[in-house]
């Protein structure tokens, strides 16, 4: 009796187990989401990050800065660490704020998207100062965001021309500025230098609040530009696997049309829906508000013809935009070119947010 009980058990237990190992799960909803890609409807995942039709469809936004330590003041501006989220990542920057009463319908302001700069190198305070310090002077609200990984910013460092993290970091902060109340919602712009060119242009294909783009020195608005052109930065650091790391952004960087553009560019067809999903001068039909670009013919990072290709494209869409060349002053656009850059750089602002 007692052998036939525990064999009765024991059926009874491993049909249970079956049932567990085996039943289809019930009401099971797929968690893909179907973006738009010309006339077909595919999902995220088969879709590069840097799309730009996957971009547009993204909902992104983010709370107010939240002031975390405030610096010693500028000249006539207040200066303070502030963050805000992106991704869900914490993103830190440099917020200055005039002191100066609000106009009625608050400040205009910047989002400042800084050039490549090693991430474990990067610190907040340093770097760019005189370019901040500039627009600051002027009346502007300035956000200079650590792009994710940099100081102490979540996130993976992923770069820009292969991953939409540091373009998803810009349109947040640019979300997160409308919501502070001395900010006009309505008159924000974007300031990119070097790799933050290729970020720059690509939130203003995606986001339609930008009123205005200025950019220093960009690169890659093209992936047959970055197979002409290539990039020479000697402060370039390679990415070593941090197992720390998110490395979904970074297993893009290493997919087979990436690697062809790095190893085998001759081959690669620039027509195909990878890259003309992902370029952005073929998709320069999105671009809605003005851009203004500076390049020194001198520099030695980014050759200026990644500007010149992207001003012929420009002029073919009847965009509006601005050009500005100049003989000397290298990747930075360092003095004494500096300060007419710069004065034009405000007056744009000025003239856009008018």
């Amino acid at each position: 009796m007692l052998k036939t009980s525990l064999l009765i058990l024991l059926l009874l237990l491993t049909g249970v187990g079956f049932s567990v190992l085996f039943a289809k799960p019930a009401n099971r909803q797929s968690t893909a989401t179907e973006v738009n890609i010309g006339k077909d409807s595919v999902t995220k995942s088969s879709v590069p990050n840097i799309n730009i039709e996957y971009l547009r469809n993204l909902k992104i936004n983010s709370k107010e800065p939240d002031i975390v330590e405030e610096l010693t003041d500028g000249s006539n501006y207040k200066r303070y660490i502030a963050s805000y989220i992106s991704e869900g990542n914490t993103v830190f920057g440099l917020l200055t704020v005039p002191i100066e009463e609000p106009p009625k319908e608050g400040y205009s302001a910047i989002v400042f998207n800084h050039g490549y700069i090693p991430p474990n190198q990067y610190v907040t305070t340093e770097k760019y100062i005189a370019y901040v310090d500039y627009l600051a002077r002027n009346g502007f609200v300035v956000f200079k965001i650590d792009m994710r990984g940099h100081g102490n910013s979540e996130g993976t460092p992923t770069g820009s021309y292969f991953s939409s993290g540091y373009t998803i970091d810009a349109i947040s902060a640019l979300k997160s500025l409308q919501k502070l109340p001395y900010v006009n919602p309505q008159k924000i712009g974007m300031w990119g230098h070097s790799m933050a060119g290729n970020s720059v242009l690509r939130a203003m294909l995606v986001e339609p609040d930008i009123k205005a783009g200025v950019i220093w020195a960009g690169a890659v608005y093209s992936y047959e530009d970055f197979a002409k052109y290539r990039l020479h930065d000697s402060s370039y650091v390679r990415r070593e696997p941090n197992p720390h790391y998110d490395t979904r952004d970074l297993d893009r960087g290493l997919s087979g049309e990436i690697s062809d553009l790095r190893e085998k560019p001759e081959e690669v067809d620039f027509t195909n829906d990878f890259w003309a999903g992902i370029s952005l001068t073929q998709n320069i039909n999105y671009l809605e508000a003005p851009i203004q670009l500076h390049h020194a013919v001198n520099d030695p990072t980014v050759n200026i013809n990644y500007s010149r290709d992207l001003v012929e494209v420009l002029k073919a869409n009847d965009k509006t935009y601005e050009f500005y060349e100049y003989p000397g002053g290298g990747h930075n656009i360092e003095s004494p070119y500096f300060e007419q850059a710069m004065k034009r750089t405000v007056e744009f602002f000025e003239r856009e947010f008018d």
